[in-house]
């Protein structure tokens, strides 16, 4: 009798032999022999193996073919799993599969990029290939569980807005029904003003930077997830916060995507009690950079994420101290007393194996400095006006951060390009598909 329930791949291990299973997924390889043909079935828990002897008068339909195969669950110590399905009925779900850009029953996809690339929708079922998605849905849920567990409010603010928030030469202008807008370079506007209303709020979503950078580290559009907290004394809150924020990502890796784990071989980096902090100006020192350097290049990340290894044995360092002028100007200016003021700021760069994955640090929350900081980069604060109408109704000392997911993932994979763990990548050259 042909059951109703589907077993899934991952679970025929634990079916008894002789029971009887519907399997559903795509045809992962065919094996034609003499007598027999093995049919490995692919879902998205993993592979099942079908065999078709030629007395039980089945076809073997194209690989990717779509199919549900009702059989017995047979022991076989050789089977994905120990157990095979025999004596099957198989039915194909669709016309039979056109023969794929790449061969996805391969351990390795061997095609470069672009072709990857350009065959995305089909490439990405490649079990390797798709546990890098599995690691990102993963993270996110580890994300979204520590910070709904000490009372944030996930928010979703607008995409497309009235005015830059960093840099107006980075933005993506559109049409707005004969106005001009852009899409949004990141929420940060919107989950401050919400910092007023919920105190702790989160978003992720896409964010949108026009710049013109064709590295293997950029895209035009990406996955941003954003933190913003009220009622805190500086920065270093900030970063405490998003230790905890990591460690639950990593957690959430490792219980909700250990196959994936184990398929990439991956070595999931330890997040210390505490993250190492370094402040910017001993970072230049550290390696050999000129003192009046306003930003770290990334042969200086590289350096600094293998000293933070070798002298922490962390995969992870705090800069902290960033010149003003390289930051945005809701910054809040350095503060600590470790420290004489500068020209400092109370925001920090994390990095993670050599790599800028994070931004974040406190905000200005005062409405006369907001207006001050405005001006004194040529405008006026009436452009503002919706923004600045929080501070003028009294906002808290807040701050926050904001997460690549792409970033985040790569360099958990060790990916040679951000393109290799991006669904469908937007950057300079791509727009389909």
């Amino acid at each position: 009798m042909k059951p109703t329930d589907r077993t899934l791949a991952g679970h025929l291990p634990a079916v008894a032999p002789g029971d009887t299973v519907r399997l559903c997924g795509h045809v992962h390889r065919r094996r034609e022999l003499a007598t027999v043909t093995f049919l490995v079935v692919r879902d998205r828990t993993g592979l099942a193996q079908v065999v078709i002897k030629a007395a039980d008068g089945q076809e073997a339909p194209p690989e990717e073919t779509p199919v549900e195969v009702v059989g017995i669950a047979t022991a076989n110590p050789q089977a994905p799993g120990g157990v095979e399905v025999t004596s099957p009925v198989v039915t194909a779900l669709s016309d039979p599969a056109l023969t794929p850009p790449v061969e996805l029953w391969r351990p390795e996809l061997a095609a470069g990029l672009p072709t990857l690339l350009d065959h995305a929708p089909v490439t990405w079922r490649h079990p390797r290939v798709r546990a890098r998605g599995e690691i990102a849905a993963a993270s996110l849920r580890g994300f979204r569980a520590t910070l709904d567990s000490v009372g944030f409010t996930e928010v979703h603010s607008p995409k497309i807005v009235e005015s830059a928030t960093e840099s107006g030469a980075n933005v993506f202008a559109i049409d707005y029904f004969g106005r001009p807008a852009y899409l949004a370079q990141s929420p940060q506007f919107y989950k401050q003003q919400l910092v007023g209303v919920f105190e702790r709020v989160y978003e992720v979503g896409p964010v949108f930077r026009a710049e013109p950078h064709d590295t293997v580290r950029h895209l035009a559009e990406y996955v941003s997830l954003d933190v913003e907290l009220g009622f805190i004394r500086d920065h270093r809150d900030v970063l405490g916060l998003l230790r905890d924020v990591l460690a639950g990502m990593r957690a959430g890796i490792a219980t909700y995507a250990a196959d994936a784990v184990s398929r990439l071989q991956l070595e999931l980096p330890v997040v210390p009690p505490e993250i190492p902090v370094i402040h910017f100006a001993e970072a230049l020192e550290l390696v050999g950079a000129p003192a009046d350097e306003p930003d770290l290049a990334p042969e200086h990340e590289r350096a600094l994420g293998a000293w933070a290894r070798e002298t922490y044995a962390s995969d992870f360092l705090a800069v902290e101290g960033y010149p003003m002028r390289k930051r945005p100007f809701y910054t809040h200016p350095w503060s600590r007393q470790a420290r004489p003021p500068g020209e400092g700021s109370n925001s920090f760069d994390l990095l993670f194996r050599g790599l800028e994955l994070v931004t974040g640090g406190q905000r200005l929350h005062r409405l006369p400095d907001y207006e001050e900081a405005i001006r004194a980069r040529g405008e006026e604060p009436a452009a503002y006006a919706s923004y600045l109408q929080a501070f003028a109704h009294g906002m808290p000392p807040h701050g926050g951060f904001a997460l690549g997911l792409e970033r985040w993932v790569a360099r958990l994979v060790e990916a040679a390009n951000i393109r290799e763990v991006t669904l469908f990548p937007r950057d300079l050259h791509r727009l389909t598909p």
